[in-house]
């Protein structure tokens, strides 16, 4: 499966990782759980998703030390996006300079909408990259 249709979702909620597992997979996307940061680190030793969605509060490793960590690391990096129940949603991706947020509970269609466009964006590069070889 292409990269840009791989997303990784972040979160310690497996009911909230199975609904947002099924609904992009009905559209697709190859979807990859972890159930914390360290988990999601492990799974991006072998794997590059096109995006990843993020809960801030999890048990071992939390958002933000997860994208502190992520951010560290070299090579091209995915886009996040923060979900979150807070009512300050915009500033926790901010915190971590994410892409963009979810405020939970959200809509499957503005997941499908947040999806689409950081996916595509990068399969659009993809395919600029491969023009040029």
């Amino acid at each position: 499966m292409p990269a840009a249709r791989r997303i990784l979702i972040v979160d310690d909620d497996e009911s909230i990782r199975d609904l947002v597992t099924m609904a992009l997979g009905a559209e697709g996307y190859e979807v990859m759980g972890a159930r914390d940061g360290a988990a999601a680190l492990h799974i991006l030793a072998t794997s590059r998703p096109a995006v990843i969605l993020l809960d801030m509060r999890m048990p071992t490793m939390n958002g933000w030390e997860f994208a502190r960590e992520y951010a560290q690391r070299p090579g091209p990096r995915a886009p996040l996006i923060i979900m979150s129940a807070a009512r300050d949603a915009a500033a926790h991706a901010a915190e971590v300079e994410a892409d963009a947020f979810l405020a939970k509970p959200f809509d499957l269609t503005d997941l499908y909408t947040c999806i689409a466009r950081f996916a595509d964006e990068r399969e659009a590069r993809a395919d600029q990259e491969e023009t040029r070889a």
